[in-house]
């Protein structure tokens, strides 16, 4: 059962993600805050904790480059036909780093980061709504942000069929591309680029599967 005050937080920050130019201001508030110190929420704190590769993250932890990607979203989010999803997957994307991310011989790495990141978005979720086609749809984002990568690149973790059937393709582009922007050093030019590029790739495998 979701207590009153779960549902005010839940309401409270999706307010502020649907509605604020940048979000991450509201979320950089609360996280100074006695509920950030509280699960689910601890999940979300491990972000600041979190180290990733200087050369592909500049802008340092998880948590810096959650807040660049939250700020993205919300530039693009009247494209999206879910906003509420859309923009709780951005602030969720990377929530799996924190249990997955480790220093090998200085070569930082999180591997499977998208599907421990796909269950710990439904747990985390699961406390604050009981909205289950929200949470589905939202942990799903979560499970295939990264595949604008693996598709491009043509990396053996790409599952395109599977996310077919559980996601939007128009969602799930723009919150890869959201992910490419939100860090320091990003060139707009070429991550929209890329967005068409693997938005056609995804609608072309779309037509051959009907």
């Amino acid at each position: 059962m979701i207590h009153l005050i779960q549902k005010e937080q839940f309401d409270e920050i999706t307010a502020h993600l649907l509605e604020d130019e940048r979000p991450s201001e509201y979320i950089s508030s609360i996280s100074k805050k006695k509920e950030f110190s509280d699960y689910p929420f601890t999940l979300l704190w491990k972000l600041k904790e979190t180290e990733q590769s200087k050369t592909h993250h500049p802008e340092g932890s998880v948590w810096n480059h959650t807040m660049l990607v939250l700020d993205e979203a919300a530039k693009v989010r009247h494209q999206s036909n879910d906003k509420k999803s859309f923009m709780w997957a951005a602030l969720l994307h990377d929530i799996g780093k924190p249990s997955t991310t480790r220093n090998r011989n200085g070569k930082i790495t999180s591997y499977d980061h998208d599907k421990e990141g796909e269950e710990l978005s439904y747990q985390f979720l699961s406390i604050l709504t009981e909205d289950n086609d929200f949470i589905e749809i939202t942990s799903s984002l979560v499970r295939y942000h990264m595949h604008m990568l693996y598709v491009l690149k043509a990396l053996p973790y790409e599952d395109i069929t599977n996310l077919l059937k559980r996601v939007d393709i128009q969602e799930i582009a723009l919150l890869c591309k959201c992910d490419r922007l939100g860090r320091t050093g990003a060139q707009r030019n070429l991550e929209e680029e890329n967005y068409k590029e693997f938005l056609t790739k995804l609608q072309k495998k779309r037509r051959n599967m009907k």
